[in-house]
């Protein structure tokens, strides 16, 4: 999306001026910072500029929170001819804010413990959306007639027919291979078995949108590992690839697939035997040179699938423990790289070492049987054969030269206790250091090369920085881990979020290379797409085309493009396996700021709707609007029974003078006040709900009118943050927005039934306060969890119409609460 380049056309017009007009931006991670971590912003700018200081502003306000001098200056980089690291780290205070320097605004961003909340669980989406075989998003079946068997050692037995449906395309093709699907498989295995809490149940293992009681990372694992072992039917039989470029034949949904291989075998797809020898049907070929890189993944995706699925698929989970040590020996049995087979095209997945593969599936294997020093010794020496993956520190490499682009075999003889562990730590660190050394010259600390996929890189970067600060403590390469995270989000010189969809109000890619998008307009939320390349390599690429003005022109360079469009399969292109790997890194970081986070429950829209299911405590919540001729009554209810409650009042109640006595009271009596908008405005269709009815602007002038209310009762943001919206009625856009303005969007829990009380007579959805009070108790009888952690909602007053007031079954309703045990809680 892209609200920022709307905003300056906007500004551009009132102004008198033109979009060309602005010179410097101020580039943030649009997802937020957590209040302890690192925090940098970085302005660039096309002119030579001198900033020494900068302020953070609160957004909702838009006052001065916070001035520093903390800033690096740096020459000319890329598009830009000065640039700024702009540090913020030191300033912890949660909530909603922007950077300002030089006159220059940052968008708005938040700092906040929940920032990472649901993302290891979100990227899962592209993954359901990329399954072969059948295809949960579509809801329909694919490539089920693959495949059929090539390069076998017999060849009466090629062209014959083997199961190999399953798995996942690779990325806006639908070719499938073995090295990046193994690899995301123990992605997704890893990232459950560090971070088991970050993760969710909400989707079946066919990937409905229903829970099965096993969290949803491991129902994708278990599909990735499902196809791997139809790939490997048996010992030393082994398939490295399914299809080939002959795929790259337009753009059209996988259940449209319509390329046929072979006459004979219908729409049946080629699947290569792994042979250890160079192999290519037409012009080109690749330069294979044994089996061991592609039998070191299968072994260690085997290997710890056997320990992750045991409690949920025991006679699977054996299974696949001789499988990971058929694997393995097939490896160390033929030496050597087992590259992907060109097509009619001299592309291809250029890998070319293995000692990586062969040291993690030893490394796992060691896990497997702790007692067999042997294959401990095995990732020693397989490790001390590539002290770093090679890429770290290098200018440029092949497509997939050297991957995976992280080396968690290290990581592992890093964390155990032996006489290696040190010596492990020291090759992550050497690692680092290298990436740390190429990047340190310019504004972003990036020093990842920027080839093709590059942002797989950085990701394979910073799950190192992450685990190498996990294992050491080692605090001092923070900044660079913080500036890998945020280039991810944001912290980039094209201000993007290289992640579909996230977050849902930042600028993120919305012309992907892909069908579902540019066919059919389908999100592909959570896919991460290649990332930026040196523009020496975007000019020599075959096929790419610029469909679109290039809305990111200023801040292209002839070091560095990238290009949200379609036709550039190079720079924005989602990829499966990049996809897996941010796993790790979403769940670490959720994890690291779950601990200050309350239990709540979210809709799909991203509002809490129930506080914590755990403790017996209800949320009483009252709105007021035009109406609140019972709010005396109630606040004397709660007096009585000394009860907090939460109310959230519009601009409109606040400023009407026949409230004012009660909402002095509210303050004085200790309830929490919150904004519940200023006009009470309808943001979204009641039909179309992903259709606005306001701009983000109305929204927020409307909010700041709202809080100006509150500001006058001496009520602070921070105070405030817990923001139910008018009809109770929004969408994924309007919580962003919110958000961006420090705001948590809460609304009643669906199943209560009360925020019906406004309902009179004369409507067909009228229910009188017998019902409403009886669905109530209802609820709490047959919901397992009772009314634990709900969200009830009462209004303050309604239409004269309705006679029949519900809030005067007040009492009646708390005291009956109270004889069952519950308690009774307020937002804060």
């Amino acid at each position: 999306m892209k609200p920022t380049v709307y905003l300056l056309v906007a500004w551009a017009f009132l102004s008198g001026g033109s979009l060309l007009a602005q010179q410097s931006w101020i580039r943030i991670n649009q997802l937020g910072y957590l209040p302890h971590s690192g925090k940098v912003a970085v302005l660039v700018s096309k002119e030579q500029l001198k900033v020494t200081e900068f302020e953070l502003c609160e957004a909702l306000t838009d006052r001065v929170v916070w001035k520093a001098k903390t800033v690096q200056s740096f020459g000319v980089y890329a598009a830009f001819q000065s640039n700024f690291r702009l540090n913020f780290s030191t300033f912890k205070q949660s909530g909603a804010y922007y950077v300002r320097a030089a006159g220059v605004r940052s968008p708005a961003f938040r700092i906040a413990a929940n920032v990472y909340e649901g993302t290891a669980d979100f990227v899962l989406r592209y993954m359901r959306q990329q399954r072969s075989g059948y295809n949960p998003f579509l809801k329909d079946s694919c490539h089920r007639q693959d495949g059929y068997a090539i390069y076998q050692p017999d060849s009466t037995q090629n062209g014959k027919f083997m199961d190999a449906s399953g798995g996942w395309h690779d990325a806006s093709d639908y070719l499938q291979y073995v090295a990046t699907s193994a690899n995301a498989t123990y992605q997704l295995l890893f990232a459950y078995q560090q971070n088991p809490t970050s993760f969710g149940d909400t989707h079946d293992a066919a990937g409905h949108p229903k829970p099965n009681g096993i969290p949803d990372i491991l129902d994708e694992a278990k599909w990735g590992l499902d196809w791997l072992v139809k790939m490997n039917p048996s010992k030393d039989v082994m398939f490295n690839q399914l299809a080939d470029d002959r795929d790259h034949f337009g753009l059209r949904l996988p259940n449209k697939d319509f390329v046929v291989y072979n006459p004979q075998w219908g729409l049946g797809r080629p699947v290569y035997r792994v042979t250890g020898k160079p192999q290519g049907l037409f012009k080109y070929k690749n330069r294979t040179t044994g089996v061991a890189s592609t039998a070191g993944k299968y072994a260690s995706a085997f290997a710890l699938g056997s320990q992750i699925l045991s409690n949920f698929y025991p006679e699977f989970a054996k299974k696949l423990v001789q499988k990971a040590y058929d694997a393995y020996d097939y490896g160390k049995r033929f030496p050597g790289v087992c590259q992907t087979a060109p097509g009619r095209a001299p592309y291809f997945y250029e890998e070319d070492n293995y000692v990586d593969d062969m040291e993690l599936a030893a490394a796992q294997l060691h896990q497997l049987t702790p007692a067999n020093s042997a294959y401990l010794a095995d990732a020693v020496n397989f490790g001390r054969n590539e002290p770093t993956t090679p890429w770290m520190g290098a200018d440029t490499a092949k497509h997939y030269k050297w991957y995976p682009f992280v080396n968690l075999g290290h990581y592992w003889l890093s964390k155990n206790k032996n006489q290696t562990s040190a010596e492990f730590r020291q090759l992550m660190k050497l690692g680092v250091e290298k990436v740390k050394s190429r990047g340190k010259n310019n504004p972003f600390l990036n020093g990842v090369p920027f080839i093709w996929c590059s942002n797989n890189l950085t990701v394979g970067i910073l799950t190192q920085l992450h685990l190498y600060r996990s294992l050491t403590q080692d605090h001092q390469y923070e900044e660079l881990e913080a500036a890998m995270r945020d280039w991810l989000f944001g912290c980039n010189p094209w201000g993007t979020s290289m992640i579909c969809g996230l977050p849902e109000t930042g600028d993120w890619p919305v012309d992907p290379h892909s069908a579902f998008t540019h066919l059919n307009n389908y999100r592909i939320d959570g896919g991460l797409i290649d990332g930026p390349i040196y523009g020496s390599i975007f000019g020599k690429l075959i096929g790419i085309t610029l469909h679109n003005a290039d809305e990111y022109a200023d801040f292209q360079s002839k070091s560095v493009v990238y290009h949200d469009d379609y036709g550039d399969y190079s720079t924005n292109e989602p990829t499966m396996d990049g996809t897996a790997s941010l796993s790790y890194i979403l769940s670490a970081y959720q994890k690291e700021g779950k601990v200050q986070v309350p239990k709540a429950v979210k809709e799909n829209h991203g509002a809490i709707v129930r506080m914590d299911t755990t403790k017996k405590e209800i949320f009483l919540t009252f709105t007021g609007h035009e109406f609140g001729e019972g709010s005396t009554e109630i606040l004397n209810t709660l007096k009585q029974q000394n009860v907090k409650a939460s109310f959230f009042l519009t601009g409109d109640f606040l400023r009407n003078p026949v409230f004012q006595k009660d909402i002095r009271r509210i303050i004085q009596e200790g309830h929490y006040l919150g904004m519940h908008s200023d006009k009470h405005l309808l943001y979204c269709d009641w039909e179309k709900r992903d259709s606005l009815l306001v701009t983000k602007a109305q929204f927020e002038e409307d909010i700041k009118t709202n809080f100006a209310e509150l500001g006058k009762l001496g009520l602070s943001a921070e105070k405030t943050s817990f923001f139910m919206p008018p009809y109770e009625w929004y969408n994924a856009s309007v919580n962003g927005w919110g958000q961006e303005m420090g705001l948590t969007l809460v609304n009643f829990t669906p199943t209560t039934g009360t925020n019906a009380d406004y309902t009179s007579p004369d409507m067909t959805n009228y229910r009188s306060s017998e019902q409403l009070y009886q669905k109530l108790f209802t609820i709490e009888k047959s919901d397992p969890k009772g009314l634990n952690g709900a969200i009830v909602l009462i209004h303050l007053g309604t239409d004269p119409k309705r006679t029949d007031k519900f809030y005067s079954r007040l009492p009646q309703i708390l005291k009956e609460l109270k004889a069952k045990g519950y308690r009774f809680g307020r937002f804060f």
